[in-house]
């Protein structure tokens, strides 16, 4: 399986390798007709400058070329000559101006300045001798910039014709190279995750591999999710049938037979259905982010041993009133969890509502906080199916459905809800448990 990064490298490499090829191209171009302006400029320069007939220091200097030249690359260039000590040619007649007329200038490249009327002009020299004879060449500094300026700017103008080339192909290459990436957005966003469709292994580039993976993991995750959405929302009308079926039916019996007995009837699936929807009411709220429902409710350490003392007050008078004994264990040191306070909270109060609902009077129902070496957790006990202790006389109401709810919260956060005996007197032990953090 090829990589995504070869294959845009490769039309990189071959845009890179275009623009290469027509920058040689331009250079060419423009580098030949530089030097044909350069060579054709010293052919006139050199004829220009032997139009009049030296013989001596009184030669009159020929006209400028600046003044009138056919080509841009014409320089006018200066000739001072001397054989010994004695002056014999000078062309633009420098040699006063500059003060060698009696003293040769030194061998090589130097730079003189000329005070003129209308300003400094300054002079590139060159010197060079043969015996007694001694050559000078001069260049007004002037010209020099000139030239540079010129061919600077007809290379800018080359430069400027092929960037817009080089964006052109730049945009083309990116545009090819990403096709891929694409193909893969417009597969990922056609997706039917709850038909439950999942993206193609077969791509490609190796690069999308985790991506794939990554997208199809997550495809899993929703899925499942839907899938539990389902089964809860059969749950939720499969308890809220019942009571609802019920009371349809008393109700109608009630009203050719109003009698107490039928009218309590009616009142305990009443409330037994209000109490399914005050829990699901919990839910929602909780994982809204609390009694308001505003936002979602951010992740705090949580004390087991302070949740589990409020609730336990909380649903002491409740314990007294139905014959329950409600009691506490934890440990001395404070067991901590990371978790979303409302939810944990709901499911504990669920716990606890559950074992004083649906176990007879007399049974001790125990809340206890523990650590191990494997975990932590809390749990809620109760020793309601033991031998000799009569079964609840009220029917269950939402048991279901509140362990249910139950499992779902501790699924949320990071816990696990197993039930269990219990510890002996104990018959029935339901355990919310966190595992060990890593090392």
């Amino acid at each position: 399986m090829p990589t995504l990064w070869r294959y845009l490298w490769g039309w990189v490499v071959g845009v890179l390798l275009l623009v290469w090829v027509t920058l040689f191209l331009v250079a060419w171009y423009t580098g030949k007709h530089e030097a044909e302006e350069v060579t054709d400029g010293q052919l006139e320069a050199v004829a220009r400058l032997w139009l009049p007939v030296v013989t001596g220091p009184t030669s009159v200097a020929p006209e400028p070329i600046g003044q009138r030249r056919s080509r841009p690359y014409v320089q006018d260039v200066a000739v001072i000559r001397w054989q010994g000590d004695a002056l014999v040619t000078d062309t633009h007649q420098l040699a006063q101006a500059l003060d060698v007329d009696r003293y040769p200038l030194s061998l090589g490249f130097s730079e003189r300045v000329q005070t003129t009327p209308t300003g400094e002009v300054r002079w590139r020299v060159f010197v060079a001798d043969e015996g007694p004879a001694r050559v000078a060449v001069l260049m007004d500094m002037r010209h020099r910039i000139n030239l540079a300026r010129d061919m600077s700017f007809k290379l800018a103008r080359a430069a400027l014709l092929v960037l817009p080339l080089v964006a052109v192909l730049l945009w083309w290459a990116l545009r090819r190279g990403l096709r891929p990436l694409n193909r893969l957005s417009r597969d990922v966003a056609s997706l039917d995750v709850l038909a439950g469709q999942r993206l193609d292994q077969g791509h490609r580039f190796r690069e999308f591999s985790s991506t794939v993976s990554a997208i199809n993991t997550l495809v899993d995750s929703l899925q499942m999710r839907a899938r539990r959405e389902r089964e809860f929302a059969s749950d939720v009308a499969h308890e809220l049938r019942t009571p609802l079926a019920a009371l349809a039916l008393q109700a109608r019996a009630a009203q050719s037979d109003p009698s107490s007995t039928r009218l309590s009837q009616v009142e305990d699936n009443a409330l037994r259905a209000g109490h399914i929807l005050s829990q699901l009411l919990d839910l929602a709220r909780a994982q809204r982010g609390g009694p308001d429902g505003s936002g979602q409710q951010a992740w705090a350490d949580v004390a087991l041993g302070e949740l589990a003392e409020r609730q336990v007050a909380l649903h002491a008078p409740d314990g007294f009133r139905s014959g329950h004994e409600l009691s506490l264990e934890q440990p001395k040191e404070a067991v901590i969890v990371r978790a979303q306070p409302l939810l944990l909270e709901l499911a504990l109060r669920n716990l606890i509502e559950n074992a004083l609902r649906h176990t007879p009077a007399g049974t001790q129902v125990v809340v206890a906080v523990w650590r191990q070496a494997d975990g932590v957790g809390i749990s809620v006990s109760d020793d309601g199916q033991r031998a000799g202790v009569p079964a609840p006389a009220r029917p269950s109401d939402g048991l279901g459905l509140g362990l249910r709810l139950v499992t779902r919260i501790a699924e949320q956060l990071g816990a696990s809800l197993e039930r269990d005996t219990g510890e002996p007197p104990m018959t029935t032990r339901f355990n919310m448990i966190w595992p060990a953090p890593g090392p």
